[in-house]
């Protein structure tokens, strides 16, 4: 009965790692000719992963694939571990050998990614891409003891140096909330009626919180982080591109940074027992950021076929 369905492959990676059942969970659909928007978002609850990609049967010109990015309750224009994770697998797909690299365009919502892949004489392969939209400052954040007690902390427990809570985007918006210690980090218990009180009343279509602390596990980590997002169907993400491409505009802001280039480690997963890396690159000129790139690395994990 199942043999005159169409066989659509599928796979699944662990991104922002090199090691296998660490960093952010990813299912990658390929040959997704077929699939409207409502099937697309039912396959994405099916797997009940932080997101699934659905590769489409045609690219625009240029591209190696057009993707589209869905949580278990949304599309996304754009995300960091979707990308990586699909980067890979394309490349691993085309056949790319130990000790090589290639460079291709992949398709999203919010426009042309560029990505690169290599494979190291091991066999490991990491990813880097180009985010689509530089930081953009999206105004105030809610007051500060409103989300301590979102978050279930206190209120010394929110800010550090110069750092205070703020919202960017690039597109995807997040709220970030810095934290002074790592200690507290791991108090975090969140309140998701007071998060989705707190979200309405600034009206973000993308709630979303992104807590950070200097503090790190690896000392090699410029930040630690945790990622929230109830109302998308994320109680809590190990591992978040996209945020790590807004919040070079908070290390901009913050920092202090001089004109040119930088790269940040940031560590995130570490409380849910998926530890994964994420490598951050920003050039600033004029004080402003100009470019960022995200990077890391991606397991394929799992292979089969869904009958739909």
């Amino acid at each position: 009965m199942t043999a005159a369905l169409p066989a659509r492959r599928f796979h699944t990676l662990d991104v922002f790692t090199h090691d296998a059942l660490a960093g952010n969970p990813l299912a990658v659909v390929l040959d997704a000719s077929g699939l409207d928007t409502a099937a697309m978002r039912k396959i994405a609850g099916e797997f009940n992963l932080s997101e699934t990609v659905f590769v489409l049967p045609e690219a625009a010109a240029g591209r190696r694939a057009d993707i589209r990015i869905f949580t278990p309750g949304a599309e996304l224009p754009f995300a960091g571990h979707p990308t990586v994770g699909t980067a890979v697998l394309l490349a691993a797909l085309d056949g790319l050998a130990p000790g090589a690299e290639t460079t291709f365009v992949l398709g999203e919502k919010a426009g042309p990614v560029p990505c690169r892949v290599t494979r190291d004489a091991a066999g490991r392969y990491e990813a880097q891409f180009e985010a689509p939209r530089r930081p953009a400052d999206l105004g105030p954040a809610p007051d500060p003891a409103q989300l301590a007690g979102v978050l279930g902390l206190e209120l010394r427990d929110i800010g550090f140096d110069r750092h205070r809570p703020s919202r960017f985007g690039a597109p995807v918006s997040f709220c970030y909330v810095p934290v002074k210690t790592r200690e507290a980090m791991a108090r975090i218990r969140v309140d998701t009626r007071w998060f989705a009180e707190t979200f309405a009343a600034i009206a973000d279509d993308h709630p979303a919180i992104f807590a950070y602390t200097r503090e790190t596990v690896d000392p090699d980590a410029g930040f630690h982080a945790r990622m929230f997002a109830p109302g998308l169907g994320i109680a809590e993400d190990p591992a978040t591109g996209s945020a790590a491409a807004a919040f070079a505009g908070v290390l901009a802001a913050r920092e202090g940074l001089a004109d040119g280039a930088h790269t940040v480690v940031i560590e995130q997963g570490y409380e849910m027992g998926r530890p994964s890396r994420i490598r951050l690159g920003l050039t600033l000129e004029g004080g402003q950021v100009s470019a960022v790139t995200i990077g890391g690395g991606a397991v394929i994990l799992t292979e089969g076929r869904m009958f739909l």
